[in-house]
């Protein structure tokens, strides 16, 4: 599993009541009580991933999208949570006033949401190395190697902020198991910037994803979720000859993944490199991909075959 997306597990029952708790909640301690709520949640549907996986790697990404995503925006069920959750309406109003951004894809997201409360770093660390160990120990002849990936990472004080979080929780919880265990942190290039400064990131991070959606997203200045309503104009003048998310802009784009791809080489030479994405999906950018020295692809699972096969073909005709 190249990226286990996280904050889908928050939507259902019981979650969705303690993540809003945890979104209200105006100190740490309140935060950190509601966070006790979903940690047993996640780290049964990771330990339920590591069974299902057998040993095989998984990339679990820790919370991305903005917090608002989790509120509602209907009067009526703002009303309804209000009693539910015993909190005043004007007070739920405000913070749902306060997470209202003008453009949540470039907001408050990402890493930006584990250096602003740090709480869910270490709730998450502690869910995945519970896990990890839980079913390790039921499955001796596994080598379970938990691989962290912080979403939206820019700068390398940014990742390293969040991975001393990650590190310390992880360290403690392995040592009080008495078990040796090994852990992966790595980080999601997909800011123009982190590849920009991939040499200075990858000090800190063990391998890295290429999130090519968001990275064509913010390298065009547009959005995936709009463009469509004028790139038809600019296909009919042949300003660009294809949807740039569905074929990766290897002059633009792919010039940011192979300098990435080169400067985080040069500061660590094992490091490990995969894209994530639509265009994981896509044979062209696959065989690119490729040339350009990832190591491996992650995509939607329907689209896993044509993957697998491009990649083939990719490595005979482009033997490294």
């Amino acid at each position: 599993i190249g990226l286990c997306r996280t904050e889908h597990m928050f939507f259902e029952g019981e979650r969705i009541k303690a993540i809003r708790e945890m979104i209200v909640s105006d100190n740490v301690a309140d935060r950190e009580k509601a966070l006790a709520k979903i940690m047993p949640y996640q780290q049964g549907d990771f330990e339920g991933i590591y069974e299902a996986m057998q040993g095989h790697p998984v990339v679990i990404r820790f919370l991305d999208p903005p917090l608002h995503e989790f509120l509602p925006t209907k009067e009526e069920d703002i009303v309804e949570i209000s009693k539910e959750m015993n909190i005043p309406l004007e007070k739920l109003h405000n913070v749902i006033d306060s997470l209202h951004e003008f453009n949540p894809m470039m907001g408050h997201r990402g890493c930006r949401l584990a250096v602003s409360y740090p709480e869910i770093a270490a709730m998450q660390t502690t869910a995945v190395i519970n896990a990890a160990i839980n079913v390790q120990k039921k499955h001796p002849d596994w080598t379970l190697v938990p691989e962290i990936m912080i979403p939206l990472v820019g700068e390398v004080k940014e990742l390293k902020y969040v991975k001393d979080v990650v590190v310390k929780t992880a360290d403690a919880i392995i040592a009080a198991a008495g078990i040796d265990m090994k852990y992966e942190v790595g980080t999601m290039i997909e800011i123009p910037r982190a590849a920009l400064t991939a040499d200075e990131i990858a000090k800190e991070a063990q391998f890295f994803s290429f999130g090519t959606n968001d990275l064509t997203q913010m390298t065009f200045g547009f959005s995936r979720d709009d463009a469509g309503k004028f790139l038809s104009y600019y296909y009919d003048k042949k300003i660009y000859e294809s949807d740039p998310f569905a074929h990766l802009d290897q002059n633009g784009v792919g010039k940011l993944v192979a300098m990435a791809v080169q400067l985080g080489h040069q500061t660590r030479p094992d490091i490990h490199m995969g894209i994530c994405g639509e265009h994981g999906g896509d044979p062209t950018s696959v065989e690119f991909c490729h040339k350009v020295g990832l190591d491996y692809v992650s995509c939607s699972p329907f689209r896993v075959p044509i993957a697998r096969l491009a990649a083939a073909q990719a490595a005979i005709k482009n033997p490294r």
